[in-house]
């Protein structure tokens, strides 16, 4: 199996500006294509906060159904830009 890497999905300003204040980590996403095949893999981009608390947010690329393209891992719960950066300026 190969795969070709279609796209590569880098983190989101307005998140980054809002993490100043805390101690985290980023991970590019990507867009992964299984070759002689139309097989898509989506690797999410990924915010990992450390400081003060431990909290893993992961981004997908919007699609047609949803508009809630952010994810965090520990609340299991789907949310979009606005109600993320409320979030982390609240937390």
């Amino acid at each position: 199996m190969h795969f070709k890497i279609t796209e590569t999905l880098k983190p989101n300003k307005e998140i980054l500006d809002t993490l100043t204040k805390y101690t985290y980590k980023t991970t590019n996403g990507k867009i992964k294509t299984l070759e002689n095949t139309n097989l898509q893999f989506i690797l999410p981009t990924t915010y990992t906060i450390t400081k003060p608390t431990h909290l893993t947010i992961y981004e997908y690329k919007i699609n047609e159904i949803s508009n809630k393209r952010f994810y965090i891992k520990e609340h299991n719960q789907k949310y979009n830009l606005k109600e993320i950066i409320t979030f982390l300026k609240k937390f």
